[in-house]
């Protein structure tokens, strides 16, 4: 399967009469796209702000994080089963709007929102302080129940997100990158003597509130499956997680997965890249027993001699993450796992509620107990009213100075388990 992703630079984000891109500056009509978030009866008002780099700007509470992207070749949509009715995607041609996200914002949903600082020592921990962030912040209709506010804002960020994408469907982009899986026997012939590597993802799917959708299926409803690496490059995994910032992918960091990316630049070099296999993280014994089983399973049918394991989530997945290390290394399949850690304020804590000695090869994305105090900013876009209660944030964290005492995991990207936040940080 091969993709090519056209890379349309935004240098600014600025309002205009009409919505464009010209010379890198993304104009937006605050009517037209006004007009795309009310389209949703569960949205009472809607308001847009620009947040750039270095500005001393704070965006909280963050409920997902989405880059705009256009199909423009091939079949399918992107957000499929979304956005896009349900195709397979992945191939052909598809044009994303780089150095810009879409960002959801507004009265908090879950108590484990988080915070995007635009400066400072806060902007230090997320990758999404060195975009431009088109800000979305709805307001909802009165006695909404919090899942049906949830997926209103869910889904006004994709629609916000295609709407602003489909402006690049006749540019030319800046630069053209490809990449390209073969099937199982086509891959053996090409790449003879490549160790074959997969990328495991575990999706959280931990119950209301914390889910990931895959072709637009809850992620605890499936069994562990396998796609080709491209299928998330058009958005075929969305966020609708509702956990601690520091934890949950959003969809941006699903549709740019550095691990995928990671692999491709090994691909048909020191690896053959074979596939990526998706299973999920559900909280009873007998779920996540049948889920492991399968994800070992298939890296043994596909006679894998590598995978690299990412987690979502922390405590209930972290025995998810041990039961597939030990059965895929059972199988004879070197495994590495990427986690954050939940240390304690001094480290010394145990870092994963569960361990094995088979988990010997880990990539860590930092303890998420660290605290920061983020200073005062000058503007505010949302509200600070949950700062005191979200993950990370206890009831003084919001200090009567203006700044704000939090562990890093109420920071959104801060040690993201894909290694996103731990690799900008670095």
């Amino acid at each position: 399967m091969r993709l090519e992703v056209g890379h349309i630079f935004i240098k600014d984000i600025q309002f205009g009469t009409e919505s464009k891109i010209e010379d890198g500056v993304l104009y937006v009509s605050e009517e037209a796209v006004k007009e795309v978030v009310l389209e949703d009866e569960h949205i009472k008002s809607v308001k847009f702000d620009i947040a750039r780099p270095g500005e001393s700007v704070r965006i909280t509470p963050v409920k997902d994080v989405i880059e705009p992207r256009v199909k423009v070749e091939g079949r399918g949509g992107v957000f499929p089963g979304v956005i896009s009715k349900v195709d397979t995607v992945g191939e052909g041609k598809t044009y994303a709007l780089k150095g810009m996200a879409v960002v959801t914002a507004g009265k908090i949903v879950g108590f484990q929102e988080g915070i995007i600082d635009m400066t400072g020592p806060g902007a230090d921990y997320t990758p999404f302080s060195k975009l431009n962030n088109f800000v979305v912040v709805c307001e909802p209709v009165d006695g909404i129940k919090q899942h049906e506010y949830e997926a209103a804002v869910r889904f006004a960020g994709f629609r916000v997100a295609v709407y602003l994408g489909e402006l690049a469907r006749e540019l030319t982009p800046d630069e053209t990158k490809v990449y390209e899986t073969y099937g199982i026997k086509e891959g053996m012939e090409k790449l003879p003597g490549l160790p074959r590597v997969a990328y495991v993802q575990m999706l959280q799917s931990q119950g209301l509130l914390h889910d990931t959708y895959v072709y637009g299926v809850d992620a605890k409803k499936t069994l562990s499956t396998i796609i080709n690496p491209t299928e998330v490059m058009d958005g075929a995994i969305v966020s609708g997680n509702c956990v601690s910032a520091c934890d949950k992918n959003p969809t941006y960091v699903h549709e740019n997965n550095p691990v995928v990316h990671d692999l491709f630049e090994e691909h048909g070099k020191t690896i053959n890249f074979v596939c990526q296999i998706l299973t999920n993280e559900n909280v009873y014994l007998a779920d996540k027993q049948r889920s492991s089983d399968w994800t070992a399973k298939l890296c043994r049918l596909l006679d894998l001699d590598a995978v690299i394991v990412s987690q979502e989530g922390f405590g209930n997945p972290d025995t998810d993450l041990i039961m597939n290390c030990k059965k895929i290394e059972a199988e004879g399949v070197k495994t590495v796992i990427i986690t954050d850690e939940y240390a304690g304020r001094d480290g010394k804590s145990q870092s994963l509620a569960d361990a094995d000695v088979a988990a010997d090869a880990v990539v860590t994305g930092g303890n998420a107990n660290q605290v920061v105090v983020l200073p005062k900013l000058d503007k505010v876009i949302g509200t600070l009213d949950y700062v005191n209660t979200i993950a990370g944030g206890n009831e003084h964290s919001l200090r009567e100075d203006g700044t704000i005492e939090v562990e890093i995991q109420a920071i959104t990207g801060a040690t993201n388990e894909t290694g996103f936040g731990y690799l900008s940080a670095r």
